[in-house]
Parts: structure tokens; sequence; C-alpha cells
């Protein structure tokens, strides 16, 4: 095969309130808001570095917010999520604990020694935060 990719272009996400959608991205998480292309559907893209997120409002077109129903699952950080490199996520735990966030797994080391916690968006996205 001659494909060889390079990295992630985008993950896209559903929503369904981009004004809290936008406020865990970018006031919580710090993502930048960047401008998107003037689509015929509502939605937002965030950036950090060479990572971005578009975000789309739920419609019957795009589906429904968040990745389903996860009943029966024990350990929802083995499904569906994405990861966030952060600086120390040990020195952020308190600040996410008073966000209001849920936290789906608190933090721990992984194997390998690096630190990590699981988090969800308003819609249930389940977010990683780790450090080494």
């Amino acid at each position: 095969m001659s494909i060889q990719v390079q990295l992630i272009d985008h993950v896209t996400i559903i929503a369904s309130d981009l004004d809290a959608t936008r406020k865990f991205y970018v006031d919580f998480l710090g993502m930048e808001q960047v401008g998107r292309p003037d689509f015929d559907f509502p939605g937002l893209w965030f950036r950090a570095g060479p990572t971005t997120i578009h975000v789309t409002l739920e419609d019957e077109k795009a589906g429904k917010a968040g990745w389903g129903d996860y009943q029966g699952a024990t350990s929802l950080p083995r499904g569906h999520h994405f990861a966030f490199l952060v600086d120390d996520v040990e020195a952020i735990v308190e600040e996410i604990r008073a966000s209001g966030y849920e936290i789906i797994r608190p933090m721990k080391n992984r194997p390998d020694g690096a630190k990590q916690i699981f988090i969800a968006d308003p819609d249930g996205h389940v977010v990683e935060l780790s450090s080494e």
C-alpha cells in the first residue's frame, strides 16, 4: 500500500449545546476556538497545537450528541475516548473536581508510569488527560 497517514487531522463530536461545549473545551481545557468554514449547519472548531476538534450540533442528519449508551460497560475509558497530553495531571486534579465536570475514573498511574484521569464533557464524551 502507498497510503501512509501522517497524523490525525481532526476528531468530530456531536454536541447538544454549543455554548456548554465551548465552555468545556475553551474555558476549562484551554483550547482555542478557531474559525470554521461557512457550512450550512451549526458547529464550532477548537484547536490545541496540531489537535483540532470539530463540533457539530445534533440534528436529524448528524445524529444525537454523545457516544451512545454505555449500559453494561464496566470500564468506560476502555471504550470510545480521546486523550490530551497536559503538563501535570496530578497538579490539576483539584481543579477538575471543583469544575463540576464528571470524573469517570480518578487519577491513576498507567503501567508505564504516566498519570491519567478520565472526565466527561457536557455530552458524555470521554476525555482522558494524561502526563508523564
